[in-house]
């Protein structure tokens, strides 16, 4: 059985391309069409990556246009520039990756703690469909376990540790304080959450909240002392707001030129900042374009990132040393060849077929 991770991030791909591969709820199907005995894809604002384990070697083409949705002879779903932005680990090193990737170590952000959350979820769907199985039950199982070690034993979360929270610090530098500023944050999921409570813990008390569920808005907008707005009115906010923060999972742009432009007649020479932290994006680039509106995407975090990195740096080598222990540590387990049948007690959809320590 091969192990393998193919997919493509923020290290080696724009948001631009890493949207055109976002998958969709049919994507594991796909995979195991095309050749996968185990899948599971794992997609966040920053990357989407297929975790898999098959008889035969399947092409990193083949992954591509699985999560294009686009299956066919010389039907990869992008062009070749697009694909060989794709990276793709194989065996040990696709084990230490993923616990690297669990952990928050290659994570934009740097030692962030959403991605654990998503990569469980992600575990969790591909296992009640059955395109997890033993192999990557282990897998997964063992990555979640060294990156609650990462988080115990080092200090990498200190700092800005979330997309929402450096969304916010990119905010400060534009505006300074933002005391009195009126802020929207459209979505209310979990970097929803962390981004309206960084914009309180930096003074802003002026906070909007927007969702397709009205209920979960005014969840959100209760925690943080704000205002839910309906879904269908939230375009309005932008002739009062400074600044849009959006993170929903829409696969279609959610603010374009056109409706905005008659909303920006009335805002009197007031700039209206933009920060789209959703993949795919949530706001047509060509906003940009127009004057008093100053948009920045997943991408332009990076630098703001950076620099937050830099007061977390002396805990990465101490997290590498406890990934590093944890990926021997797998690899003894396989090659004691422990029968994993047992598990399936508990995990019904597990496959019958272990992995073998040759196989790795």
């Amino acid at each position: 059985m091969n192990l393998f991770c193919v997919g493509l991030s923020h290290h080696r791909a724009n948001v631009e391309t890493r949207e055109r591969f976002t998958g969709g709820s049919e994507t594991d199907c796909l995979l195991r069409h095309a050749g996968c005995a185990e899948a599971l894809v794992l997609t966040t604002c920053n990357r989407v990556e297929v975790y898999g384990a098959a008889e035969t070697r399947v092409t990193t083409e083949e992954i591509a246009g699985c999560l294009a949705h686009k299956i066919g002879p010389n039907r990869t779903g992008g062009s070749s520039e697009d694909i060989s932005a794709f990276y793709r680990y194989e065996g040990p090193e696709c084990v230490e990756h993923l616990f690297r990737v669990a952990s928050g170590l290659d994570s934009m952000v740097v030692g962030e703690t959403e991605v654990l959350g998503q990569a469980k979820k992600a575990y969790e769907t591909a296992r009640t469909s059955g395109a997890a199985g033993a192999c990557l039950h282990r897998l997964f199982q063992r990555a979640f376990r060294a990156a609650k070690h990462v988080r115990t034993h080092t200090d990498i979360t200190r700092g800005s540790v979330s997309v929402g929270s450096v969304a916010v610090e990119l905010a400060v530098k534009i505006f300074g304080d933002l005391a009195g500023r009126k802020v929207l944050v459209l979505g209310a999921g979990e970097t929803s959450e962390r981004t309206a409570r960084a914009l309180v813990s930096r003074g802003v008390t002026d906070l909007r909240v927007s969702n397709r569920s009205l209920e979960r808005a005014r969840e959100l907008a209760a925690l943080v002392g704000g205002t839910a707005i309906p879904f269908d009115s939230w375009p309005e906010q932008c002739r009062e707001i400074d600044i849009l923060i959006t993170s929903t999972s829409s696969e279609a742009a959610l603010l374009m030129a056109e409706n905005l432009a008659p909303m920006l007649r009335e805002r009197l020479d007031r700039p209206l900042f933009v920060i789209d932290i959703a993949v795919p994006r949530n706001v047509d680039p060509a906003v940009n374009e127009m004057g008093g509106v100053y948009l920045y995407d997943i991408d332009s975090l990076q630098s703001v990132a950076d620099q937050s990195l830099a007061l977390r740096r002396q805990q990465i080598a101490a997290a590498e040393a406890i990934i590093a222990g944890h990926v021997l540590s797998f690899k003894e387990t396989l090659e004691r060849g422990l029968n994993w049948r047992g598990s399936s007690a508990t995990h019904p959809n597990i496959a019958e077929n272990p992995l073998r320590p040759s196989e790795l």
